[in-house]
């Protein structure tokens, strides 16, 4: 299968909120392609355990690399970049993937806010900051991923934070691809990944031991991505066992006519619109 041209035997993927889920599943599918990988994520025996994984799939622990790094501190992800380059002397792909689960409501606790801006949102714009200059100035062919989430788009009500922090990495990771088109002879693409329900640690961690029915495994994310890459689309939307391209469609298209049609705002969950938007979803 063609892949993007980053993607290739040898080169240097850096992934960050690689110990589990998405993560762990991006840094073994390109070591099984020949990539060297760095997988990056907070300190713990589920990082080192996860490069361990990733050397098996890759036959050899040589070319995997693991580094312990919060990505919400900046000296954390220039530290990490330093590492990076002295090790292998590039970077190919670089997927700012490391997130927190949700729970700011609009009135909650400030400092769970805070601790899902500072990883969701300038984890990212760390990522970007520290490792985009040096790869523009590589000019060989490079990739920057960025992982978003459909509650970035739609926004809808209950977790706040969590909609900020991923609009946020939607309009970064939308002027990146703007500033890289528009470098003089600069070889990096910009994307923003979407997933759709996926069964990772996050959905673990609230008491689900088996992978639900609707939800994707974090593998079938990556098999989906990759194609994506190649085609050369920014935004990579993925559907899940539930929900359909068409039915996404669908609701970003109604919560972007809020503004058109001057309805109220998230008026996908107002009472006075509720039959107006399931006569949409009907077709």
């Amino acid at each position: 299968m063609a892949q993007h041209p980053a993607i290739t035997p040898n080169r240097v993927a850096v992934i960050t909120g690689a110990a589990s889920g998405i993560g762990l599943a991006a840094a073994k599918r390109l070591a099984s392609l020949g990539m060297k990988v760095c997988l990056a994520d907070l300190a713990g025996e589920a990082l080192q355990r996860s490069a361990e994984e990733v050397a098996s799939v890759a036959g050899k622990a040589e070319g995997v690399l693991a580094v312990a790094a919060d990505v919400s501190r900046r000296e954390d992800v220039e530290r990490l970049k330093d590492i990076v380059y002295a090790a292998f002397g590039e970077v190919a792909v670089l997927m700012n993937n490391a997130g927190t689960e949700g729970g700011g409501q609009i009135f909650g606790d400030p400092q769970r806010w805070r601790s899902i801006l500072e990883t969701n949102l300038w984890g990212v714009i760390n990522g970007v900051q520290a490792f985009a200059p040096a790869m523009i100035e590589q000019q060989s062919p490079c990739a920057i991923i960025n992982t978003g989430s459909k509650q970035g788009i739609t926004t809808p009500p209950g977790d706040t934070a969590y909609n900020i922090s991923k609009a946020g990495v939607k309009v970064l990771t939308e002027s990146l691809a703007h500033e890289l088109r528009n470098t003089p002879d600069c070889r990096v693409t910009a994307h923003l990944l979407i997933p759709g329900f996926v069964y990772t640690g996050f959905t673990r961690a609230k008491g689900v031991t088996e992978q639900p029915a609707g939800a994707w495994a974090p593998e079938q994310v990556i098999d989906f991505l990759l194609p994506a890459l190649e085609r050369g689309d920014f935004y990579v939307l993925c559907p899940d066992n539930e929900t359909t391209r068409e039915m996404d469609e669908k609701r970003i298209r109604w919560a972007a006519e809020d503004i058109i049609e001057k309805r109220p705002p998230l008026s996908r969950w107002h009472p006075n619109y509720k039959e107006a938007f399931a006569k949409v979803m009907k077709g």
